[in-house]
């Protein structure tokens, strides 16, 4: 062995490490994760070691003296998921400050289309549910699983508009700011003051050093990890210590200059591990629920899962409908040139995906464990697959209308580089 030999393996070992992240950076990966997380977690527990599942599920690690001796499961939920929220709330802030929801004239259909796709579910679910003992998951179908539905976009829509992609992502950008803020108003038990105003001296110390473009991991993460026990001990939901960390991070470079700025440099670095290790083993343990034996009989008897489905396959589909079109009505705002109203009712469909944030909904309104929380899982994930199936039918067929326009614009029959369909409209212009 020369003394080149231990440099080529670290070079080589970076570069395959460089290139898993950025499979797992890519949309479609991150939702198929997903999906096989939850799957693996369906199979096991529901096959005859499903004790084993439960079993690791429960099992308890961390430090008591700190409160944090905590369930795998839990720790999935409240450790992981984390980071799925620092990365939601880097790209919450990249929208505000530099993206589509710093124009006001472009933000408001999406912002009107998400505050109607959480309205209708809940107003859906809290009807079917009302005076029984489910009402506490109202929050439940009021999500919006960002991942999961721009893989299943990317997988359909080859030739669909960009203006559909970008309605979906500031919706969905803006479900997450309003999930996260319901989960911080009303599902939070019991509130520690002490514990929440020390929190804010590591996410000051943490602001302060990103605002001075530091990117030091061994100063950042200490800091990070430190807010997020705190909140942790506060009773606050802990992943919105992520979300704070997140804003925190500034988006535009003090200085012009080549490279990212700092947000998009941390989403860089953090998309792959929430994509591909939080998100999905929080998938594993949350949708883990036994189906046989009459386990789906009773759970589609149970309002809490009649009002789930109902809530995200049909009340997203009637609340961001209804607001889009109402906003246009009343103000000068437009959808794009773009897009027709099928696009609108197939991106509504897409909406209807709740998963990740509505499985964590579910677990903070009825506890893990219990039949309640049995019956939310069977009723997100098919919802989830429910709405997958119907925006796929929808979007493939606006595909091929998609499709079919664009290569109509390609046509130039003269060969003079202008589309045959341009001349068209310059000579009806010119009669």
């Amino acid at each position: 062995m020369t003394r080149s030999t231990p440099r080529l393996f670290a070079r080589r070992s970076w570069a395959e490490t460089r290139r898993i992240g950025d499979i797992l950076r890519r949309e479609t990966v991150g939702g198929i994760l997903l999906l096989v997380g939850a799957a693996l977690a369906l199979l096991w527990a529901n096959s005859p070691w499903r004790d084993a599942y439960t079993a690791l599920a429960e099992f308890r690690v961390g430090p008591a003296a700190l409160h944090l001796d905590l369930s795998l499961a839990t720790w999935a939920a409240d450790g992981l998921l984390a980071i799925f929220f620092f990365v939601a709330g880097l790209e919450l802030k990249r929208e505000f400050v530099a993206g589509d929801l710093r124009s006001p004239s472009r933000a408001l259909l999406p912002i009107a289309a998400a505050v109607g796709g959480m309205i209708a579910p809940a107003i859906i679910y809290t009807a079917i549910n009302a005076g029984g003992e489910g009402l506490a998951g109202w929050a439940i179908p009021t999500a919006t699983d960002i991942a999961f539905a721009l893989s299943v976009l990317a997988l359909i829509g080859s030739s669909l508009p960009d203006a559909l992609r970008t309605f979906l992502l500031t919706l969905a950008v803006v479900d997450d700011l309003l999930a996260i803020t319901i989960i911080a108003l009303f599902y939070t038990d019991s509130l520690e003051i002490v514990p929440l105003l020390l929190a804010l001296l590591p996410l000051a110390a943490f602001t302060v050093l990103v605002q001075r473009r530091v990117r030091s991991w061994w100063l950042l993460l200490p800091l990070a990890v430190l807010t997020w026990v705190l909140v942790h001990e506060s009773g606050v939901h802990a992943t919105v210590a992520g979300v704070l960390l997140g804003f925190a991070v500034p988006v535009i470079r003090r200085k012009e200059g080549p490279g990212p700025g700092l947000a998009e440099h941390f989403e860089h670095r953090w998309r792959p591990l929430s994509a591909g290790v939080a998100v999905p083993v929080f998938a594993f343990f949350a949708s883990g629920v036994t189906v046989i034996g009459g386990g789906l009989g009773a759970a589609f008897a149970d309002p809490i899962t009649l009002g789930i489905v109902a809530g995200l396959v049909g009340g997203k589909v009637v609340g961001i409908m209804g607001a889009t079109w109402l906003v246009q009505r009343v103000t000068r705002a437009e959808l794009s040139e773009e897009l027709g109203w099928t696009d609108v009712l197939g991106l509504s469909l897409l909406a209807g995906i709740g998963f990740t944030v509505s499985l964590l909904i579910g677990e903070l309104a009825f506890g893990t464990g219990s039949a309640a929380d049995d019956h939310v899982k069977i009723g997100v994930l098919t919802a989830s697959l429910l709405a997958a199936l119907l925006a796929t039918v929808v979007l493939r067929h606006r595909n091929r209308v998609h499709r079919r326009i664009h290569e109509r614009e390609r046509v130039d029959r003269d060969h003079d580089d202008v589309p045959d369909v341009y001349e068209q409209e310059d000579a009806d212009d010119g009669r």
